[in-house]
């Protein structure tokens, strides 16, 4: 009597199985691309935050060495800022304003691929004894996701 040793047939998977890593590659999907939009985001806001640390330095130094009633502007700090540029494709302006006492520099963001582009205001506070500059960074505009730590309440 002979035997014949039946071949098993290949199996690959099933419809379920496959449904199921589909359903989980979806659900790891929904939750990853949002974040990754957000750090994008974030990254190119970040941009305004280099850009801020030349004018902060140009306002510092005036105010250290001018005090009083003089109004710091963009003509007498020294600070240019040209849009356009080739470092800052995401800042669309810097303007310096306030007094020495209290002075403010804000940073309006372009292109950053958020609804609403954030606007960055930076405030400084002066220390009567050693001039040393505090900055406090705000929002006017832009969801507190889309911001860099330093300037989310």
């Amino acid at each position: 009597m002979k035997y014949q040793l039946k071949n098993k047939a290949q199996q690959g998977f099933t419809l379920i199985e496959l449904m199921i890593v589909i359903a989980i590659l979806a659900i790891l999907m929904a939750i990853a691309v949002p974040a990754y939009q957000d750090y994008t985001i974030r990254t190119k806001v970040l941009e305004g935050t280099s850009v801020a640390g030349g004018a902060k330095l140009a306002l510092s130094e005036f105010c250290q060495t001018a005090p009083g009633a003089t109004v710091p502007t963009a003509a007498n700090t020294g600070y240019v800022f040209v849009p356009g540029g080739t470092v800052e494709d995401f800042v669309a302006g810097v303007a310096i304003g306030g007094t020495c006492a209290a002075p403010t520099i804000t940073i309006t963001t372009v292109n950053t691929g958020a609804a609403a582009d954030p606007v960055l205001v930076y405030t400084g506070a002066i220390a009567p004894n050693t001039g040393q500059v505090t900055w406090n960074c705000t929002s006017t505009a832009g969801l507190a996701a889309h911001l860099p730590s330093e300037c989310r309440v």
